[in-house]
């Protein structure tokens, strides 16, 4: 009988095919704990979980109804940086801490952003078709209505981890930098070159407005049709963060009567899109399929911190990243010093 039960649903979300649960088990195998698939629909799930020590969600909608009755479980733990998956209010109502990985992607993601930028500057996806359907001659007019990009304005909303990451990559391109993030110190976007800024002033300001905001509620279509109007018609938009902080009908409409020129997304409102989303015919976007946390290290880097998370809690220590620690103060976890999982090439 295995010491603990970490129960997660059964065709696990970001997962390379045949990956298994090998990099996880690194850190649980060692103390007895045992990944345990369940029925991903969330009844059978609920049903098939108890007893439970730990759930690793992994991309499984866990509401207040699989929250609810779970009397032994420890720790929610999920392997992407975003929490939206989880009713994060239940699980603190339960005392149960919810944890996810912040700190994984940062340096793909913002090259992600960095790219995305650069290529709906510079039109990228539009050249490539002059070429390929016989019209060379229409590339250098396209680009002859272009500016140079040193000088230009770039305006962050948000600066978290990926922001400033990006920051350190515009900086060399010459760009001048803005941010609005209402939690976000002034120094330290100071420390980064960027200078505090209101939302308007973003929006107003920049030639390219980069969104990083998180998936939570208050900002749920934090971005509308007055703050797209607001922007220039020049401007470049890029989001890399998640499509529900724009309301997707508000941009197509920017986009299609031109009150922005060109938006470059990894993210939509709804993923996939569907077949007659405006979105994918609009030759003013540059698309990527939510892949920019994507490269060789990503199974193996989150999935041993999501192991290592598991650990922790189930011995009965904080774990590293805890989306509502207020839980923490009210548990009988012990606090630990922090110990480096990330050991990827890139670390």
């Amino acid at each position: 009988m295995p010491k603990f039960r970490v129960v997660t649903p059964k065709g696990a979300s970001f997962t390379v095919a045949g990956g298994g649960y090998d990099y996880e088990k690194e850190a649980l195998d060692p103390i007895g704990a045992e990944i345990i698939e369940a029925p991903a629909d969330r009844q059978e799930f609920i049903r098939a979980a108890q007893p439970e020590d730990a759930i690793y969600a992994n991309g499984m909608a866990t509401t207040k109804t699989v929250i609810d009755g779970r009397e032994h479980c420890k720790v929610i733990t999920l392997g992407s940086v975003d929490v939206d998956s989880v009713d994060v209010k239940a699980a603190t109502a339960r005392g149960i801490p919810v944890t996810n990985i912040p700190d994984t992607f940062i340096e793909e993601v913002a090259d992600h952003a960095m790219m995305l930028l650069l290529s709906g500057f510079r039109r990228l996806v539009e050249q490539d078709k002059m070429v390929r359907t016989g019209r060379w001659s229409e590339g250098r007019p396209a680009l002859l209505k272009i500016p140079r990009l040193m000088g230009q304005t770039l305006g962050f909303i948000s600066f978290g981890r990926v922001a400033r990451a990006v920051a350190k990559r515009a900086a060399p391109f010459g760009l001048r930098m803005m941010a609005y993030d209402p939690f976000i110190q002034e120094t330290l976007m100071y420390d980064h070159g960027v200078i505090p800024s209101t939302l308007n002033e973003v929006l107003q300001q920049s030639d390219f407005v980069s969104m990083h905001a998180p998936a939570r509620p208050e900002v749920h279509h934090m971005l509308t049709e007055k703050h797209f109007k607001q922007m220039k018609k020049s401007a470049v938009f890029v989001n890399t963060g998640r499509g529900a902080t724009v309301d997707e009908e508000a941009l197509i409409k920017a986009l299609q009567e031109g009150w922005i020129a060109h938006a470059a997304l990894d993210v939509l409102e709804k993923e996939p899109p569907s077949h007659n989303n405006p979105i994918l015919s609009m030759e003013n976007v540059t698309l990527t399929a939510h892949v920019a946390s994507a490269s060789a290290r990503f199974d193996e880097a989150r999935k041993r911190r999501v192991g290592y998370e598991l650990s922790l809690v189930l011995q009965g220590m904080w774990p590293v990243s805890c989306v509502n620690p207020s839980v923490l103060q009210n548990t009988s976890l012990r606090r630990w010093q922090p110990v480096s999982m990330d050991r990827g090439p890139n670390s």
